[in-house]
């Protein structure tokens, strides 16, 4: 089983209390080697009150933590059960199993959160053959026309009805042949 983002609602401005019972619980618990991180999305913002500026951070999503974990019996109930939690989102029915966030959804979020480990190591060359792993393009084979380093995307030239047209991806959405 691999580690997997979860959002997980809670009663809106208990995100921060939530965070520590559940820090707390995965501690008490003996749980750190299935519940790896919690984080309550924010952004800075920059405020003007009074005509005094000040940076503020503000919640991305009111009402929710995101929770880093291995999906299992007994991290699923330690979460469930946490003071402040009301579910997971994402669940089909009653005691069923959440949806986990797709990887390029964690990665949106951790950006604007300017969370710094989302960087990818990157290792394609100009005209490298790749397949796309993810998306709408999934399956389909192509070659790197551009790579942009900074903003962690590259360029696929797909071929579609005989013509070369540019596709651009994240990084994480292909591989090497």
């Amino acid at each position: 089983m691999e580690k997997q983002w979860y959002v997980v609602h809670t009663y809106s401005g208990y995100e921060n209390k939530v965070k520590a019972n559940l820090e707390r619980r995965v501690e008490s618990m003996d749980m750190a080697d299935k519940i790896f991180r919690v984080l309550v999305p924010t952004e800075e913002e920059l405020e003007i009150k009074n005509g005094k500026r000040r940076t503020v951070q503000r919640k991305v999503f009111p009402g929710y933590v995101l929770v880093e974990m291995i999906m299992t019996d007994d991290s699923w109930y330690v979460v469930r059960n946490t003071p402040g939690v009301t579910g997971f989102v994402g669940t089909s029915g009653a005691g069923s199993k959440p949806t986990p966030l797709l990887s390029n959804e964690v990665r949106m979020i951790l950006r604007q959160m300017g969370v710094d480990d989302v960087k990818t190591r990157f290792d394609f060359a100009l005209q490298e053959p790749v397949r796309i792993v993810e998306g709408p393009f999934a399956n389909f084979i192509g070659s790197i026309d551009e790579i942009q380093l900074d903003k962690q995307k590259v360029r696929v030239l797909v071929s579609m009805f005989g013509r070369d047209t540019p596709v651009e991806l994240d990084f994480e959405q292909v591989e090497k042949l």
